[in-house]
């Protein structure tokens, strides 16, 4: 016959996992997309720091309310394609201009994310955006990630759409024969 562990043994298991992803012992898991867009990046990065204009234009992050600025406190509401909302409350840890984006949250060894957008001038008239997040703690190997990889992509696609757009009704009209 088998017994349970006691309420004692449990909350020290429980307490000792917590200790360890919060070493980094517990691997997390992340998600990478990237994307090239016809665009400089300051047209993307005009874009992306436009956080109002976000429901005209991004299908997975419908809302973003605040100020990004490092250290501030973000509203989010999300929209996965496989149909659930998500509201969450990140801080912003990064913010580089027209190259890094980055905002991060939850609790530290449980289940934490640092979603990042970085962009990488190609030449003059091309970026690419890397659009990733990383997870850590105890909880992430329990976590479905797929849905959210899916409304990256999503997300990746609507942006190339607008700053490819915007880039081109900017430039002035082509002379000569071709």
């Amino acid at each position: 016959m088998k017994t349970r562990p006691s309420l004692p043994a449990r909350i020290v298991t429980c307490a000792l996992l917590i200790q360890l992803a919060a070493c980094g012992v517990i691997p997390g898991k992340h998600i990478h997309t990237e994307i090239t867009i016809a665009a400089p990046s300051d047209v993307i990065w005009d874009i992306l720091t436009n956080n109002e204009r976000y429901p005209e234009w991004n299908p997975y992050h419908v809302r973003v309310d605040g100020r990004l600025e490092k250290g501030e406190t973000l509203d989010l509401e999300i929209h996965k394609p496989n149909g659930d909302r998500v509201y969450i409350s990140p801080h912003v840890t990064r913010l580089e201009t027209a190259r890094i984006l980055s905002w991060g949250g939850g609790i530290p060894g449980i289940f934490r994310g640092e979603h990042v957008f970085e962009l990488q001038a190609l030449d003059e008239q091309h970026t690419r955006l890397l659009h990733f997040e990383e997870f850590s703690g105890f909880a992430v190997p329990f976590a479905s990630l797929e849905a959210i990889e899916a409304g990256y992509k999503q997300m990746n696609q609507s942006l190339k759409t607008r700053a490819e757009t915007r880039w081109h009704r900017s430039r002035p009209p082509r002379q000569g024969p071709y």
